[in-house]
Protein backbone atom coordinates (compact mmCIF):
# COMPACT_ATOMS: atom_id res chain seq x y z
CA UNK A 1 0.00 0.00 0.00
CA UNK A 2 1.20 3.41 -0.52
CA UNK A 3 1.97 4.98 2.74
CA UNK A 4 2.80 8.48 1.25
CA UNK A 5 -0.82 9.97 1.82
CA UNK A 6 0.47 12.47 -1.32
CA UNK A 7 0.83 9.55 -3.55
CA UNK A 8 -1.64 9.11 -6.12
CA UNK A 9 -3.51 5.76 -4.91
CA UNK A 10 -3.81 2.83 -7.21
CA UNK A 11 -6.47 0.70 -7.49
CA UNK A 12 -6.74 -2.41 -9.43
CA UNK A 13 -9.84 -3.50 -11.35
CA UNK A 14 -10.55 -7.24 -11.43
CA UNK A 15 -13.17 -9.25 -13.70
CA UNK A 16 -13.83 -13.23 -12.71
CA UNK A 17 -15.35 -15.46 -15.10
CA UNK A 18 -16.73 -14.90 -18.60
CA UNK A 19 -16.35 -10.91 -18.39
CA UNK A 20 -14.11 -11.41 -20.86
CA UNK A 21 -17.55 -11.90 -23.06
CA UNK A 22 -19.01 -8.43 -22.13
CA UNK A 23 -20.87 -7.19 -24.72
CA UNK A 24 -21.42 -10.27 -26.59
CA UNK A 25 -22.43 -12.51 -23.59
CA UNK A 26 -26.05 -12.53 -22.78
CA UNK A 27 -26.89 -8.39 -23.73
CA UNK A 28 -30.33 -8.41 -21.95
CA UNK A 29 -28.71 -9.67 -18.46
CA UNK A 30 -24.77 -7.33 -18.78
CA UNK A 31 -25.79 -4.68 -22.35
CA UNK A 32 -23.70 -4.55 -24.72
CA UNK A 33 -20.59 -2.67 -23.72
CA UNK A 34 -17.48 -5.10 -23.79
CA UNK A 35 -15.15 -5.38 -20.84
CA UNK A 36 -12.40 -3.15 -22.80
CA UNK A 37 -14.80 -0.27 -23.33
CA UNK A 38 -15.40 -0.79 -18.95
CA UNK A 39 -11.66 -0.83 -18.34
CA UNK A 40 -11.13 2.43 -20.31
CA UNK A 41 -14.07 4.25 -18.94
CA UNK A 42 -12.85 3.25 -15.39
CA UNK A 43 -9.22 4.35 -15.90
CA UNK A 44 -10.20 7.54 -17.41
CA UNK A 45 -12.50 8.35 -14.55
CA UNK A 46 -9.78 7.32 -12.03
CA UNK A 47 -7.70 10.21 -13.97
CA UNK A 48 -9.89 12.69 -13.44
CA UNK A 49 -10.07 11.63 -9.35
CA UNK A 50 -6.33 11.45 -9.03
CA UNK A 51 -5.99 7.90 -9.12
CA UNK A 52 -3.92 5.23 -11.45
CA UNK A 53 -5.98 2.35 -12.09
CA UNK A 54 -4.61 -1.08 -13.19
CA UNK A 55 -6.99 -3.78 -15.21
CA UNK A 56 -6.56 -7.56 -14.88
CA UNK A 57 -9.19 -10.62 -16.17
CA UNK A 58 -9.21 -14.29 -15.70
CA UNK A 59 -11.68 -17.35 -15.82
CA UNK A 60 -9.59 -18.88 -13.30
CA UNK A 61 -9.99 -18.77 -9.74
CA UNK A 62 -6.31 -19.55 -8.70
CA UNK A 63 -5.10 -16.20 -11.01
CA UNK A 64 -7.80 -13.84 -9.33
CA UNK A 65 -6.37 -14.85 -5.90
CA UNK A 66 -3.05 -14.22 -7.00
CA UNK A 67 -4.16 -10.79 -8.12
CA UNK A 68 -5.63 -10.11 -4.73
CA UNK A 69 -2.69 -11.38 -3.14
CA UNK A 70 -0.37 -8.53 -5.30
CA UNK A 71 -3.38 -6.01 -4.13
CA UNK A 72 -1.45 -5.65 -0.60
CA UNK A 73 1.01 -3.55 -2.14
CA UNK A 74 -2.10 -1.33 -3.94
CA UNK A 75 -4.40 0.66 -2.14
CA UNK A 76 -7.85 -0.39 -3.26
CA UNK A 77 -9.64 -3.30 -5.37
CA UNK A 78 -12.89 -3.13 -7.20
CA UNK A 79 -13.67 -6.44 -8.11
CA UNK A 80 -16.51 -8.62 -10.27
CA UNK A 81 -15.52 -11.78 -8.90
CA UNK A 82 -18.61 -13.16 -11.54
CA UNK A 83 -20.33 -16.81 -10.79
CA UNK A 84 -17.26 -16.88 -7.78
CA UNK A 85 -18.92 -14.85 -5.38
CA UNK A 86 -21.56 -17.72 -4.72
CA UNK A 87 -18.88 -20.20 -4.03
CA UNK A 88 -15.28 -19.53 -4.02
CA UNK A 89 -13.81 -19.75 -0.55
CA UNK A 90 -10.33 -19.55 -1.82
CA UNK A 91 -11.29 -16.00 -3.51
CA UNK A 92 -12.90 -14.68 0.06
CA UNK A 93 -10.17 -15.91 1.67
CA UNK A 94 -7.82 -14.27 -0.45
CA UNK A 95 -9.89 -10.83 -0.22
CA UNK A 96 -10.43 -11.30 3.90
CA UNK A 97 -5.78 -11.64 4.33
CA UNK A 98 -5.57 -8.62 2.33
CA UNK A 99 -5.08 -5.24 4.16
CA UNK A 100 -6.44 -3.15 1.32
CA UNK A 101 -9.88 -1.70 0.74
CA UNK A 102 -12.06 -4.01 -1.49
CA UNK A 103 -15.45 -3.10 -3.25
CA UNK A 104 -17.18 -5.80 -5.01
CA UNK A 105 -19.47 -5.30 -8.62
CA UNK A 106 -21.83 -7.20 -9.74
CA UNK A 107 -23.61 -5.59 -13.53
CA UNK A 108 -26.83 -7.29 -13.09
CA UNK A 109 -29.14 -7.18 -9.82
CA UNK A 110 -28.35 -10.63 -8.39
CA UNK A 111 -31.20 -10.24 -6.16
CA UNK A 112 -33.63 -10.20 -8.99
CA UNK A 113 -31.98 -13.89 -10.58
CA UNK A 114 -31.66 -17.22 -9.80
CA UNK A 115 -31.93 -18.52 -6.16
CA UNK A 116 -27.98 -19.37 -6.22
CA UNK A 117 -26.72 -15.83 -7.15
CA UNK A 118 -28.89 -13.91 -3.95
CA UNK A 119 -25.55 -15.84 -1.78
CA UNK A 120 -22.01 -14.34 -2.50
CA UNK A 121 -19.37 -15.80 0.38
CA UNK A 122 -17.18 -13.03 -1.07
CA UNK A 123 -19.40 -9.79 -0.11
CA UNK A 124 -19.34 -10.31 3.71
CA UNK A 125 -15.77 -9.33 3.28
CA UNK A 126 -15.32 -6.11 1.07
CA UNK A 127 -15.94 -2.69 2.55
CA UNK A 128 -18.29 -1.89 -0.07
CA UNK A 129 -20.66 -3.74 -2.38
CA UNK A 130 -23.06 -2.87 -5.47
CA UNK A 131 -25.57 -4.62 -7.96
CA UNK A 132 -27.90 -4.04 -10.18
CA UNK A 133 -26.61 -0.49 -11.51
CA UNK A 134 -25.43 -1.96 -15.10
CA UNK A 135 -21.63 -0.94 -15.84
CA UNK A 136 -21.74 2.16 -13.75
CA UNK A 137 -21.57 -0.07 -10.96
CA UNK A 138 -17.73 0.05 -11.90
CA UNK A 139 -17.73 3.87 -11.77
CA UNK A 140 -19.62 3.59 -8.21
CA UNK A 141 -17.12 0.96 -7.12
CA UNK A 142 -13.81 3.13 -8.32
CA UNK A 143 -15.53 6.06 -6.79
CA UNK A 144 -16.42 4.37 -3.16
CA UNK A 145 -13.00 2.69 -3.05
CA UNK A 146 -11.65 5.80 -3.09
CA UNK A 147 -13.07 6.69 0.05
CA UNK A 148 -12.48 3.84 1.54
CA UNK A 149 -8.68 4.52 0.89
CA UNK A 150 -9.25 8.35 1.88
CA UNK A 151 -10.71 7.60 5.22
CA UNK A 152 -8.16 5.36 5.51
CA UNK A 153 -5.57 8.30 5.10
CA UNK A 154 -6.89 10.48 6.87
CA UNK A 155 -6.98 7.94 10.02
CA UNK A 156 -3.26 7.48 9.67
CA UNK A 157 -2.50 11.49 9.60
Amino acid sequence: MSHDSSARPTVLLLNGPNLNLLGHRDPAQYGTTSLADIERRVAELGAELGADVECAQSNHEGVLVEHVHRARDLDGVVINPGAFAHYSIALRDAVDAVDTPCVEVHISNVYAREEFRHTSVTAPVMQGYIAGCGVTGYELGLRAVLARIAERRAAAE
